[in-house]
């Protein structure tokens, strides 16, 4: 038996959620992470017997919510005058999660500064901050997904909280693809913040300000940038995350969670995720882990 349990992101097959759950226990996954932001699965669009009746078809499927997934887009929380509604829904939505018995929503909150004196900064920490303040009252995580800036300047900003109620979603390729800092190095960096992970892998192919890469999402394209020239998501193990060393740093630094596979590319999504959960249990196996 691992100490790490497998799950995968239900939406990366692209299917109602119903039909996404029996996928997710027919690849062999013990937990689902779901984006709970829009739509069917936005908090203010469930009633407590509706969140009752999906966490029932969620346990008949064997499995357990390993995450939330409340990514509200644009520029995270960098922008003051949009932080008092994204405020609010984040902690409905860490309702939800409790609801649906997590503990974790996952998140980007944009690009943290690496000089503590950007303005920037102070907009990031307030927001935070009384993030943190509530996700201690319910018995919650809000992770702070890695990839917009280095593990040192993160790990400084979530110090500065003074809570481990804001903490950290572990994606090692965004690190490869975007900032280009080490994915296993920087588990030793992040080790007192991480409770949840992403299995994902991929490569840098032009180093450019992590700000660009993610203004891009943010405001919906850039004229004249292509993120293919940038970096490319790839299957687990075609990518240059190095997953021996780095599940091993996991294992080391007392990580004991979910490894959710996210795969947001790709024409066959189905196979890639089959892929990637055989990947990951012969390599656990293999690691003694």
């Amino acid at each position: 038996m691992s100490i790490f349990q497998i799950g995968v992101m239900v939406d990366s097959f692209r299917l109602e959620l119903e039909e996404g759950l029996k996928k997710a226990r027919e690849v062999g996954a013990a937990g689902v992470q779901i984006y709970a932001t829009a739509g069917r699965m936005a908090p203010e669009n469930l009633s407590s017997a509706q969140r009752k009746e999906i966490l029932d078809i969620i346990k008949s499927n064997g499995l357990v919510v390993s995450a939330i997934c409340g990514d509200l887009g644009g520029h995270g929380f960098a922008k003051a005058e949009d932080n008092p509604w994204k405020i609010e829904k984040s902690k409905r939505i860490m309702d939800l999660a409790k609801d649906l018995e997590a503990n974790i929503v996952t998140t980007h909150i944009g690009v943290v500064p690496e000089d503590e004196n950007h303005p920037r900064w102070k907009v990031l920490q307030d927001a935070c901050g009384e993030l943190a303040e509530y996700a201690d009252n319910v018995g919650a995580f809000f992770a702070i997904e890695t990839g917009p800036e280095k593990a040192v300047t993160l790990k400084r900003f979530l110090d500065s909280l003074g809570s481990r109620g804001v903490s950290v979603n572990y994606d090692p390729a965004n690190l490869v693809m975007v900032t280009g800092d080490d994915p296993v190095e920087a588990v030793y960096t992040l080790k007192d913040y991480i409770v949840h992970t992403h299995a994902k892998d991929g490569i840098m192919k032009k180093q450019t300000d992590p700000e660009i890469i993610y203004n891009y999402f943010a405001e919906g394209g850039i004229e004249d940038l292509r993120l293919g020239d940038y970096f490319l998501e790839t299957p687990l193990g075609e990518g240059h995350v190095d997953f021996d060393r780095y599940l091993k740093a996991l294992q080391e630094v007392g990580y004991r969670g979910f490894l959710t596979i996210e795969r947001e590319v790709g024409d066959d999504p189905e196979k890639d995720i089959r892929q990637a959960v055989v990947f990951l249990k012969e390599k656990l196996k293999a690691l003694g882990i």
